[in-house]
């Protein structure tokens, strides 16, 4: 394995970058009048899981893992928006959105599995 040397050598940042980016490819094609609804919180909570490991990296290990903990919030969050996206019908693609949903499950996997290795550093 090689050495971390910044946020950006994570996997789990890395696939948050990804996630975000499918976040905002599925959200152009939502209705207009959701643009400050489920649109705009979509992609706050999406951006949110990176930037949340980005800046839990640069501070304590302690730190670490409470911002490690809010970005899996955000998962979550972003995962129960996709089941009301599911469920209003606010998109045809319904294969992103299962995508997006095995993705939001393996990163809350693998961020726990981060938070476990941290927990043992203290």
């Amino acid at each position: 394995m090689s050495e971390v040397k910044s946020y950006r050598d994570l996997k789990i940042w890395q696939r948050g970058i990804l996630l975000s980016k499918q976040v905002y490819e599925l959200t152009m094609s939502f209705p207009k009048e959701e643009v400050y609804g489920i649109t705009s919180q979509m992609r706050r909570c999406s951006v949110s899981v990176p930037s949340n490991i980005a800046e839990g990296f640069g501070r304590s290990t302690l730190s670490f893992l409470n911002f490690l903990k809010i970005a899996r919030g955000s998962l979550y969050e972003l995962d129960t928006q996709l089941v009301l996206t599911r469920e209003l019908e606010l998109s045809a693609n319904t294969e992103l959105i299962g995508s997006l949903e095995l993705e939001i499950q393996e990163m809350g996997k693998m961020i726990n599995s981060f938070i476990n290795k941290l927990k043992e550093k203290l």
